[in-house]
């Protein structure tokens, strides 16, 4: 029955994706999430994104995990194209794994929320992602690495000082864990607003 939820929310998301309206995650960067952590207990990092409506974002985060759950905080600053002050970025975020794989369902499954705010000269946004990524782990053999391709369509309500709206994202990723200690994540939105961002994560 959690599968067949699930699956029909993932259809939904990806059809409406697909009419072309799009942003990205908490802060409004292309920072997307995998199904699960690559940490035991914490973690904490850096993202870079670049994408249409700034020349630049550059964002620190700290996340926390306990069971199946983590909890995450992100701060950071963006430079807008062309004239505008630098915008402020705060934002949370949850993650709770939700579907297993199995021989009937190949992929891992976690619904994510987050809230968030873009602050600046102009009009102030807050966003609030809910959504599902899917994706599976892939363990190279005789070492630390490990791969996780995923994808994450979100439902992102947007308010503010400015229009309200409902938008949708598309996210696409692959997180890379090369070492005991370390992790490099990319990711991308696809839709109107298209721009990618890496991720540094240093893992305990």
């Amino acid at each position: 029955m959690r599968r067949s939820l699930c699956g029909g929310i993932l259809v939904l998301v990806l059809l409406a994706a697909s009419a072309g309206i799009s942003v990205a995650q908490e802060t409004g960067t292309p920072v997307f999430k995998a199904p699960y952590r690559a940490f035991e207990s914490h973690e904490f990092g850096a993202s870079f994104s670049d994408y249409e409506a700034v020349s630049g974002a550059l964002e620190g985060f700290y996340t926390y995990g306990s069971g199946k759950n983590d909890f995450g905080l992100r701060a950071g600053i963006a430079d807008p194209s062309g004239e505008g002050d630098t915008r402020l970025l705060l934002g949370g975020s949850f993650r709770s794994r939700i579907v297993e794989y199995s021989e009937s369902f190949p992929l891992d499954g976690s619904l994510t929320v987050g809230l968030g705010t873009n602050l600046g000269s102009g009009d102030d946004i807050f966003l609030v992602p809910i959504g599902i990524t899917l994706g599976r782990k892939f363990d190279m053999e005789g070492s630390n690495t490990s791969f996780i391709p995923y994808v994450q369509p979100v439902l992102v309500p947007v308010f503010g000082s400015g229009d309200s709206d409902v938008e949708f994202a598309l996210g696409l990723g692959v997180d890379i864990r090369f070492s005991e200690r370390w992790a490099v994540r990319a990711s991308g939105g696809i839709g109107d607003i298209e721009g990618v961002g890496i991720s540094v994560a240093y893992i305990r």
